[in-house]
């Protein structure tokens, strides 16, 4: 199939996929998703994205009817309906269907289960990208990966319009993250991110950046750092599952970073080997 889509276990291609009105995902945004890239047919950190998806649902309140290892099945039985070197599979959970009502407690729905499986193409690790930043002015539950989203849509847009791939948010002076990545930047040899608070959402490839810091004994600080600190950085990246790490040369208009091709390359270049060790070479 070129794709595919899921609803409760009905499945087609998702241009034709339907979902029920009442579904509490559709007029409250009242659920949470994960999502990983796909290459040759192996999801990314697939665990790490089922683990952060029960999560999520606990963090709210929904408890997912089915273990882990029930839904990780269902989802590569979808991953291996469609063909294509490197795929988006997409993944949500909600509370369920019931007549529009805010409060939820006593009704008795039963969480729902949508997902998707897409051809994508990944960024290119060695591309340079432009930025643009937004006041973040989202709620205070950026550590869930809830399934409301209008302010990331609206910077993303922002961005678009502005001929830039990704929007930077921040509170005051303080840098959060991205619309869709986490953001981090390289001052003096020393990695620099936001630390996992309610401001952010703690990214899985943020987790593995980390962890090659650790291996390779670059330095790591997770503390909030400024817009200042961010424009004057040696190197300003950002990540996720489909960016791995893409370097920022402009945000704003304003050449940034681009100074230490030595620390950054080295995040990049073992990210690149994880991902080749994981699910191989991109065909």
């Amino acid at each position: 199939m070129k794709n595919i889509g899921y609803y409760n276990g009905v499945t087609g291609p998702i241009e034709s996929m339907q979902v029920p009105m009442n579904d509490r995902g559709c007029y409250f945004g009242d659920g949470v998703y994960d999502a990983t890239c796909v290459v040759n047919q192996i999801p990314m950190h697939f665990d790490d994205h089922i683990d952060r998806i029960y999560r999520s649902a606990g963090l709210i309140d929904i408890t997912i009817p089915m273990e882990k290892a029930e839904m990780k099945a269902v989802l590569q039985g979808l991953v291996d309906q469609v063909e294509a070197p490197v795929t988006m599979l997409y993944w949500q959970v909600t509370r369920g269907v019931g007549m529009r009502n805010h409060a939820f407690s006593g009704a008795e729905t039963k969480p729902s289960l949508w997902a998707f499986v897409k051809p994508i193409s990944m960024r290119d690790p060695y591309g340079a990208y432009k930025c643009i930043t937004q006041e973040d002015r989202r709620f205070f539950f950026c550590n869930i990966k809830t399934i409301d989203l209008l302010p990331s849509v609206l910077a993303s847009e922002a961005a678009a319009r502005a001929g830039c791939d990704e929007a930077i948010f921040h509170r005051g002076d303080r840098v959060t993250e991205c619309a869709h990545s986490n953001v981090h930047i390289i001052r003096d040899g020393v990695l620099h991110t936001a630390p996992c608070d309610d401001l952010i959402l703690p990214g899985i490839a943020r987790a593995h950046i980390l962890e090659i810091c650790r291996e390779k004994g670059i330095p790591v600080i997770e503390e909030p750092f400024t817009v200042e600190e961010m424009m004057a950085a040696d190197e300003v990246f950002f990540s996720s599952s489909s960016a791995l790490t893409s370097r920022v040369c402009e945000i704003d208009g304003k050449p940034v970073g681009m100074r230490d091709e030595k620390t950054f390359a080295l995040i990049r270049d073992t990210y690149q080997e994880k991902l080749v060790a994981e699910c191989g070479k991109i065909r």
